[in-house]
């Protein structure tokens, strides 16, 4: 009998492996060590292999993709309710076996090592983020203790942390300066990386074609450009530009029955850092049109004056996704309507 559908699991150590022929009886069950992965897919004859979209499953489609088979990823959640009973490696390969023969499951599409790259620059941007405002707030609660009150912004708190590594340190016990001085280094040493990061993601949305054109969109920048080039590895897959801010969890939450249609929340569902990025970027949309309400569109004025601030940003946030959709699927460049 001849294999024609794989289900791979993977694991850090033990693979799991379901393989079918063609009229869907079970050919194998194996278990597989790390190093014997590849040797196996080697000796078999080009089939669909279905994978998990999950942490390595780019780098092991990519490897699997360059021995000749055709290898579909898909989301864990859509996995999830093929399996029969219990948890185990051998019964969620067996699921992903079915799954990926399914008409009308969702597929993810698989991304380069350079794609991947341009990610990973990403995550230790938020990741550094996070940690400079962790930073930030132990020194502002620090201070506090002493009834020193840094002013709101995250350029006040750099402006302090620069003068306490100067020397200049406020009239505090000599362990509270020590203990100051050293978040303070720490501020302004992630601020440092962080604008190093920055750099890097400029030139970058400069010289790739994909993330130039996006950032011809009010409310993207160099951040939000390249992390959309490098997050959606193909437009075409979805359909319509309802469905990728659908992808993105931008659009209502139905729970409809009986003819009856109720739109709640937005799902949040998809990725949460592209989704983060487009609100930030109609945020600062809704900031700019209040403080130069002649420069906006009637239209987005319109949204301002009859919904909540936060509201008419996720709206403009499903909006941008839509133009970013329509902008990688045609090869074009953002064009603003321009008032009669």
């Amino acid at each position: 009998m001849e294999i024609t559908t794989v289900g791979l699991d993977l694991a850090k150590r033990v693979f799991q492996v379901h393989a079918v022929d063609a009229s869907g009886t079970v050919v194998l069950r194996k278990a597989l060590r790390r190093a014997q992965v590849l040797p196996f897919f080697t000796k078999l004859p080009p089939c669909l292999v279905g994978i998990e979209a999950c942490g390595t499953s780019h780098h092991w489609a990519r490897e699997l993709i360059a021995l000749g088979h055709e290898v579909r990823l898909m989301p864990p959640a859509y996995v999830k309710p093929y399996v029969k009973r219990g948890k185990n490696d051998a019964a969620d390969a067996e699921a992903i076996c079915e799954a990926v023969t399914r008409p009308t499951m969702r597929f993810v599409a698989v991304k380069s090592r350079e794609q991947q790259a341009f990610l990973s620059m990403h995550r230790a941007r938020e990741l550094l983020v996070r940690q400079r405002t962790q930073l930030i707030n132990m020194m502002r609660g620090l201070l506090a203790e002493f009834g020193i009150d840094i002013p709101e912004g995250i350029e006040r708190a750099l402006q302090m942390a620069r003068q306490v590594v100067d020397g200049k340190a406020p009239d505090i016990p000599i362990a509270a300066v020590r203990i100051v001085d050293m978040l303070s280094q720490q501020i302004l040493n992630v601020h440092a990386q962080l604008r190093e990061i920055d750099r890097a993601l400029a030139a970058l949305a400069r010289s790739d074609d994909v993330a130039r054109r996006l950032a011809t969109i009010p409310g993207i920048g160099p951040v939000g450009a390249t992390a959309l080039a490098a997050s959606v590895a193909d437009p075409s897959q979805f359909k319509s530009g309802r469905q990728f801010a659908a992808w993105l969890g931008l659009t209502p939450l139905q729970n409809s029955s009986g003819g009856k249609e109720r739109l709640g929340r937005i799902t949040k569902m998809g990725d949460r850092y592209l989704r983060k990025l487009l609100v930030i970027g109609a945020t600062a949309l809704v900031r700019y049109a209040r403080s130069r309400p002649e420069t906006a569109s009637p239209h987005f004025m319109a949204l301002l004056a009859r919904k909540p601030v936060r509201v008419a940003t996720v709206a403009m946030a499903n909006k941008t996704a839509r133009i970013v959709w329509a902008i990688m699927t045609r090869a074009e460049v953002y064009r603003p309507i321009l008032p009669a």
